[in-house]
């Protein structure tokens, strides 16, 4: 039976060595090892887990489209890629890039991690937090079966009214696009709601909030971004959608519609969008620069609350992705301050991760280096962007490749460089062995120099009047030098990324021959580092008492009377010992949320193809409904604790943690266990 997830429930006076089944139970074959324990899972870590190789795989896919646009533009009037198609290429790969990979890969991070920083030993949902996976999956799969079906969409990732209309766009491609990014909304905001009330109500015993780990916070914050920004986007895909397939007319100008309704929808959504893909990477380098320069994040409460201000300010810039669309003058105006000011806390961040590395003890090892560059690059994508917040500027630049170049240096320097960072951080944590140093070093300069010869030369070309989005050029306007540097830049930036891949492979062979590296081979600061890797099931037993940000630095760290650091515990006396879990509540592996969620594509074809398939969809979905509520909570084949009077049950039917100042056995023996480990004065 799958040892999956743990729930910290405490076993009644008296009860110990009863042998527990709730009513009603039956036995299910589920599997600990195999495909089956991937499939039926509701194991936060192996969701986690499943969010980034996914993401990796929909990586390959947007990095081949990337490649065939610079393939296209490597010469004046290139016929690789007829108009339509490049049309179809470059859609697909902005929005596999935006939706499918970037923002699963911040999703990945945050499943298998934040748990983790907070001392839980689940997510609130866990058969959510699968189906959310799945439906990412499927909505992702669903998309890109538009290639087989007649074409992708063809009207950018945006996909501006009234271009998206049928009368524009007469094939399916953009009902795939549209009705594909309803479904991974629907992934994001089960994730979202799921991730929210575990941070709020699942933190171990003394972890306030001003002393949760900046990761947690900004996860937070992009969580926050999504539950309110999702369901905007999706407002404008249900209209789009009664347009395109009931003959509706909130697009068809011909009706006396406002095509600006779309734009306005799309970016209100659309810019918190932005900050909720690079808010976690902001985390994770937060994690790791304290890590690697020996010292505390400078100025914690400054770099969260800098987070906090984010979220709320990106809501306050969408129209300036409008200031050419006629909006007026004062819209223009207000737009153009609110975009100068959403760079202060973003400004603040950087300052604090510069001063945490002043006067530190650097170590540069493969996550420092991506660390870095994300702050170098990301300094460079939002020098760039302050300049859209001058009207006149921006004007010029729209619809230029300098918003390309922006863009990228934003999201790939800034979101990327920080996933890939953390991938070499986090990996010993996750899989029990480190990647090759020696490779991941390489991975950064050949990134580092790709990166920077495919997308420095566009801020030029943009400065040049290159229009983005047209699939050739003519000669002689003095586009040709820099698209050659852009176009051998990609093909170094994708074997970058394929040394990164090699290097997984590679370093799994080879730590076959070596032995384990431990619990914490970076001396970390955050809790996550004193349970064993990779990671037990059930995360912590018991569950830690925490008594300051950076708990677990300060159980190993201790200072003189004079300031100097002084090492006051070994590592291997503060990690948590491997137990067997056996007095540890398990939610149940389940198949629903994998059935629940293969139901909606068949919907979504439904609507395209035929109603008739709707019906099978939704009876599928009925039926993975019903087998759902019916299913029991608990895993039948593992040790149970009978439910004491404190005790409750998450209303997806497994067991909850208790609540803050609930008195329980296990945390009074963790209180216990705390005050022996901790010799900090």
């Amino acid at each position: 039976m799958a040892l999956t997830e743990a729930r910290p429930l405490a076993l009644p006076s008296g009860d110990e060595g009863n042998d527990y089944k709730p009513a009603g139970v039956f036995t299910r074959p589920t599997a600990s090892t195999g495909w089956r324990s991937w499939v039926t899972t509701v194991d936060h870590k192996k969701i986690g887990i499943m969010y980034g190789a996914t993401a990796l795989v929909f990586l390959m896919i947007g990095g081949f489209e990337a490649i065939l646009i610079r393939l296209q533009l490597w010469s004046p009037r290139g016929t690789l890629l007829s108009a339509d198609l490049y049309n179809q290429v470059y859609t697909m790969h902005g929005t596999t890039m935006v939706f499918l990979v970037v923002m699963p890969i911040g999703a990945a991070f945050a499943n298998y991690l934040m748990p983790l920083q907070i001392g839980a030993r689940d997510v609130a949902f866990p058969r959510i937090n699968a189906l959310s996976y799945w439906v990412y999956a499927f909505g992702g799969i669903f998309l890109n079966t538009a290639w087989l079906m007649g074409g992708g969409a063809d009207g950018g990732w945006f996909n501006y009214a009234p271009n998206n209309g049928v009368i524009f766009s007469p094939s399916h491609g953009i009902d795939f696009w549209n009705l594909g990014l309803i479904i991974t909304g629907i992934a994001s905001l089960a994730g979202a709601v799921n991730l929210i009330v575990t941070v709020l109500n699942m933190r171990a015993p003394g972890m306030t909030l001003m002393k949760m780990p900046v990761f947690t916070w900004m996860t937070l914050v992009t969580q926050f971004l999504l539950l309110f920004a999702i369901p905007v986007l999706t407002s404008a895909q249900v209209l789009l959608m009664m347009d395109r397939l009931f003959h509706a007319n909130f697009f068809n100008v011909a009706k006396g519609a406002n095509p600006l309704l779309w734009e306005h929808l799309f970016w209100i959504f659309g810019h918190p969008e932005v900050y909720l893909m690079i808010l976690p990477a902001f985390g994770l380098v937060s994690e790791m620069l304290p890590v690697f320069s020996r010292k505390p994040i400078f100025g914690y409460p400054f770099i969260v609350f800098s987070g906090i201000a984010i979220g709320f300010m990106g809501w306050g810039v969408w129209a300036h992705h409008m200031f050419v669309s006629g909006i007026g003058p004062i819209s223009v105006t207000t737009f153009s301050l609110t975009t100068m000011f959403i760079a202060v806390p973003t400004g603040v961040k950087i300052l604090n991760w510069t001063a945490t590395m002043w006067g530190g003890k650097l170590k540069f090892t493969s996550p420092m280096l991506f660390s870095i560059g994300l702050v170098t690059m990301f300094t460079i994508g939002g020098l760039s962007g302050v300049t859209h917040s001058v009207a006149p500027a921006d004007s010029q630049q729209t619809d230029t490749y300098y918003i390309v170049a922006h863009f990228h240096y934003v999201l790939f320097g800034g979101a990327f460089f920080g996933f890939v960072g953390a991938f070499y951080f986090y990996w010993p944590k996750v899989f029990g062995y480190m990647l090759n140093e020696t490779l991941g070093k390489s991975n950064f300069w050949l990134m580092l120099l790709g990166f920077n010869l495919t997308f420095a030369p566009m801020h030029i070309l943009g400065l040049q009047g290159m229009s983005r989005r047209v699939y050739t050029y003519d000669a002689g306007y003095g586009f040709e030098l820099w698209n050659k540097v852009a176009t051998v830049g990609a093909f170094i930036l994708a074997s970058s990324v394929f040394l990164f891949v090699f290097n997984i492979f590679y370093s799994w062979r080879k730590s076959k021959s070596l032995p384990p590296v431990g619990a914490d081979p970076w001396d970390a600061r955050t809790i996550e580092w004193m349970t064993p890797s990779p990671v037990p099931a059930y995360n912590y037993d018991p569950i830690p008492t925490i008594t300051r940000v950076d708990d677990f630095w300060y159980r190993k760290y201790g200072e003189t009377k004079d300031g100097k650091l002084v090492r006051i515990a070994e590592t291997e006396d503060v990690v948590q010992k491997r137990s067997d879990g056996k007095h540890i509540h398990l939610p149940s592996p389940s198949y629903w949320p994998i059935v629940l969620a293969f139901g909606m594509p068949i919907v979504a074809y439904g609507l395209i193809f035929s109603l008739w398939l709707c019906l099978i969809g939704g009876l599928i979905m009925g039926a993975a409904i019903f087998g759902w509520v019916m299913e029991p909570p608990d895993d039948p084949d593992a040790a149970h604790a009978d439910h004491g009077p404190d005790d409750h049950v998450s209303d997806d039917g497994t067991a909850g943690e208790l609540t803050e100042g609930e008195p329980s056995a296990e945390a009074d023996a963790d209180a216990d266990a705390t005050k022996e480990a901790e010799t900090v004065g």
